[in-house]
């Protein structure tokens, strides 16, 4: 059996796969900075930024049993969707894990949403 959404697992998952999303973004935002065609990656380093900023204020929002939590999380859902399309486009190592952990991500917060 899965975990009840809005069950307290459920918010933990969600926590601990935002904080991990939030590390990967900042990880993969300063490595992208260091690489050659930094110009032809500035979308997704904007992008890393939205996602890691809004992955910190969902687990506040979380963490506090905030009213908002659920709107919070969908939308951080959409940008982390948004941060993989990203990261997906560059094949170094860096941007192909942050991709993955965006949409790990994306898909915790869809359940802590719904």
């Amino acid at each position: 059996m899965g975990v009840l959404p809005n069950s307290p697992k459920t918010m933990d998952a969600c926590i601990d796969s935002c904080v991990k999303c939030a590390r990967a973004c900042e990880e993969c935002f300063t490595a992208c900075l260091e690489e050659a065609d930094v110009k032809a990656r500035n979308k997704c380093i904007k992008t890393l930024n939205d996602c890691a900023e809004i992955c910190l204020q969902s687990v506040q929002f979380m963490a506090r049993n905030s009213s908002f939590s659920k709107p919070i999380c969908n939308l951080c859902a959409d940008i982390c969707d948004a941060c993989a399309k990203e990261c997906e486009m560059f094949k170094d190592d860096h941007c192909q894990a942050c991709a993955q952990i965006c949409r790990e991500c994306a898909q915790a917060c869809r359940n802590m949403a719904s």
